[in-house]
């Protein structure tokens, strides 16, 4: 197959108003080009460029906030593609964080309409979803909500129709090709599969209150409801 622009060419850089400037990598939603985003995001979060403030990676760019007091368009488009082009450092290895789910009844009440979508028994949904590694590919949405890439496609099924006004923190979910976890409660229109005791945001928590970051993989793994109250009662932190 012949790779996509998005894979060769130069990154665009776009005006986001008057604060802020995209770097965007193509139109492809694929690990090489977030695994760009990433190493970028990594190396001007080491530069500290003056006049820089927050820097957001999402699938395929980079958003950068910057006061133009102290540095103008030009002049950061210039910095930036400094960075850029410098020799790329040894990449960080990958934090894998193992996500303990609960799987189908009340953690899960899609799961059955994703099986029935597919074709497929309930247990092979599990077997499917719990068979691979995701990339975090970015967090957004909510606080700490993961946009995992990678799920088989064996599975993949469409949102709801029609959005819940309520999903519980720590639901596990699917939407077209992707899988993720609601991070907190809120309203949310994926289809629940199961639930996780974890928290992945946790404001209190001292160094990071998000659990995950871009570039993590990955992994959930089944457990049983007695499993879930436990952690659910005081284990969740130490997991």
């Amino acid at each position: 197959m012949k790779p996509s622009s998005s894979r060769v060419s130069s990154p665009r850089y776009l005006v986001a108003g008057e604060k802020g400037l995209v770097v965007e990598f193509g139109s492809a939603i694929d690990p090489e080009t977030n695994g760009r985003v990433q190493r970028l995001y990594r190396s001007l979060g080491r530069d500290q460029i003056p006049g820089v403030g927050e820097i957001v990676p999402t699938f395929r760019s980079l958003l950068v906030s910057y006061d133009p007091l102290v540095i103008g368009f030009d002049e950061l488009v210039s910095r930036i593609q400094a960075v850029r082009t410098r020799p790329l450092e040894e990449t960080p290895a990958k934090n894998v964080v193992i996500i303990p789910t609960v799987y189908g009844g009340e953690f899960g009440p899609d799961i059955e309409f994703v099986a029935r979508q597919n074709h497929i028994s309930v247990e092979e949904v599990i077997r499917l979803h719990t068979s691979v590694d995701y990339l975090v590919y970015m967090i957004g949405f909510t606080p700490g909500f993961p946009y995992l890439g990678g799920l088989p496609s064996a599975i993949a099924t469409p949102r709801l129709q029609v959005p819940r006004t309520r999903v519980a923190a720590g639901s596990v979910g699917i939407a077209g090709e992707q899988t993720g976890v609601y991070a907190v409660e809120s309203p949310g229109g994926w289809q629940l599969i199961g639930r996780t005791p974890l928290r992945l945001y946790d404001p209190t928590r001292e160094k990071n209150p998000v659990l995950l970051e871009p570039g993590d993989s990955v992994r959930f793994e089944r457990i049983d409801e007695g499993r879930f109250r436990e952690m659910e009662d005081g284990l969740t932190a130490d997991y």
